[in-house]
């Protein structure tokens, strides 16, 4: 059950060859009249097997990093930049072959088609392509590109989303998050785990904490019902009285008939017409509840007529729902973005945000823990063996320290402590002074978790048995009454990393711990089911991937390592 802390890891796709090699040339059953397809070589191919493609014909598309006019015009140098790796191919474009001028602007995008040579004795680059065909160009106003030259600010960047991501910073955190996506999948997949698809709309609160985005089509249902009105106005209550009436009479004209054994035929026919009439007064007391275009019931929100005809919401996990397909397959995970309608600006929050969740059938909590850990160093080894030139970069630019620290994290073992070993520790701090107070029972801030990996243990801290009363209410209860079987996964330089329990399999326990929550019983009941029928000990955890990508970049602020950031007052695109 335990997974071993170095998981196989599996060999990285052969890009050159792919790029180079296997894909058709597209002439087996080619339609005529489709054009021909071209074979685009990536740049990280052609860096990384310099030799093999030196003297090769090739085409490369990317977009221009800088460009510059030589030789009195008669030639350019374009450092060309496809996305594939951190590094530019230095490209050399002739006048007779290209109107320079189109090309040089930085932003411009080009298809171009030449053969690979070696540079000039001391150039800084191993190969260069000598183009002789320009096949295509997106052509730049330099004057109106939003993203020059000069050194852009992260938090400028986030005004342009939709170009952020042809900048060195941006585009190499977008490699790295493509790395532990990758990652992901490999260690679970390498540990006997089934990948889920959760729901994205849910009924159920997961954490109890009540900050989820409703998910309703009352109110463009509404936006048509207020023009359907202004065309057809709402009945009065002397309207509605009125067809009240007419059922009553059509009512006792039917009993009349009934009682005078009239013939079946008439009695049919006055029935007919008293189902009408009734029809008619729901029909009219529907549009004299509309208020505002939206209908109501008893005064409240009438969420019957709703799409789904309940609330429903966007996930803020998908941990309960991936916990009925552990307790049939066994070890499940699920991986996909989860939402928070959370007033916070600060730099570690986002509304829309990606979740890693597995659950572990017959798991206890060191079982979890186990899991945890192992998967943490996994992916910390992975960016070492597998983008270290992005890592480098961020070492460069952005923390010096990102590679030592994930060096650190992968190679050693996580301290594991208590939560009451924790509080005593941090209230036994004497060097430093924290804004937030400790003592037992509250949860701990990210400047006392930080704290605790940073200079107490100096690596990854995992803290257990928290009070109940700070925690979610499907954690397992321990003997004590006091605290549940939970864990954190505590990294330095971000704190909580990872947040994991053992579930409650007792029923009775469960449904007094939702109770306890202020939580209704119905929404879960099919949650109490899986404890009603074939109960299992099971354990999980969450861990928040744009977390895991700020611990491994150093980049400050979570809205920097998500492709399109979302927060109060801002949703681009």
């Amino acid at each position: 059950m335990i997974p071993m802390a170095n998981v196989a890891v599996v060999a990285e796709p052969p890009i050159g060859e792919f790029a180079a090699a296997s894909v058709s040339d597209g002439t087996a059953g080619r339609a005529p009249e489709l054009e021909r397809s071209i074979h685009r070589v990536f740049i990280k191919s052609i860096l990384r097997g310099t030799e093999d493609f030196l003297g090769r014909r090739v085409v490369v598309g990317g977009w221009v990093k800088t460009g510059r006019e030589q030789g009195k015009g008669s030639f350019a140098f374009l450092e060309l930049n496809d996305g594939s790796c951190l590094a530019n191919l230095q490209v050399i474009v002739e006048a007779a072959v290209h109107p320079l001028t189109q090309l040089i602007p930085t932003g411009t995008c080009v298809l171009v088609e030449g053969v690979l040579k070696k540079p000039p004795e001391g150039a800084k680059q191993s190969v260069e392509l000598s183009v002789d065909k320009v096949l295509e160009v997106g052509v730049v106003d330099a004057a109106k590109y939003p993203l020059p030259k000069t050194k852009l600010t992260l938090e400028f960047l986030r005004d342009f989303v939709h170009f952020r991501a042809r900048t060195n910073t941006i585009s190499a955190v977008a490699r790295i998050r493509d790395e532990l996506a990758y990652a992901t999948h490999t260690f679970f997949r390498e540990n006997g785990f089934r990948y889920v698809h959760t729901p994205i709309i849910t009924t159920s609160d997961c954490e109890g904490a009540g900050e989820m985005f409703q998910v309703t089509t009352l109110f463009s249902d509404a936006e048509k019902t207020e023009q359907e009105l202004k065309k057809n106005p709402p009945p009065s209550e002397s309207e509605i009285e009125a067809a009240k009436f007419l059922v009553k009479e059509k009512g006792e004209r039917v009993s009349i008939l009934k009682q005078s054994k009239a013939s079946k035929e008439e009695v049919t026919a006055a029935v007919s017409e008293l189902t009408k009439a009734k029809e008619t007064v729901t029909r009219l007391e529907e549009r004299f509840n509309m208020i505002g275009g939206i209908a109501r019931k008893d005064g409240k929100i009438d969420y019957a007529r709703d799409f789904f005809g309940r609330q429903a919401f966007l996930t803020v996990s998908g941990q309960l729902q991936v916990e009925t397909y552990a307790c049939a397959l066994g070890n499940v995970y699920t991986f996909g973005p989860t939402f928070r309608a959370e007033h916070s600006h600060t730099s570690r929050h986002l509304a829309e945000f990606w979740m890693v969740e597995p659950e572990i059938a017959f798991a206890n909590l060191e079982d979890d823990m186990n899991y945890a850990e192992s998967y943490v160093k996994f992916l910390c080894q992975w960016l070492l063996d597998h983008c270290l030139e992005d890592m480098e970069f961020m070492v460069k630019f952005i923390d010096k320290e990102a590679i030592e620290r994930l060096k650190l994290v992968s190679s050693k073992p996580f301290e594991r402590i208590s939560y009451t070993k924790a509080i005593g520790i941090l209230e036994n701090v004497k060097d430093k002074k924290f804004e937030n107070k400790v003592e037992w029972g509250v949860d701990l801030a990210s400047e006392h978790e930080r704290y605790l990996t940073e200079t107490v243990f100096k690596k990854p801290v995992i803290v257990y048995n928290y009070p109940k009363g700070i925690k979610a209410f499907y954690m397992k209860l321990n003997d004590d009454g006091k605290t549940v079987a939970a864990m954190d996964v505590l990294v330095p330089r971000v704190g909580e990393l990872i947040g994991g329990s053992q579930r409650e399999e007792r029923l009775d326990v469960l449904i007094r711990r939702i109770l306890e929550a202020g939580l209704p019983l119905e929404p879960y009941e099919w949650y109490l089911d899986l404890r009603r029928f074939g109960t299992v000990k099971h354990s999980g955890f969450g861990l928040g991937f744009e977390r895991m990508i700020l611990f491994a970049t150093g980049i400050d602020n979570i809205r920097d390592v998500i492709p399109f950031p979302r927060f109060p007052g801002r949703a681009d695109l």
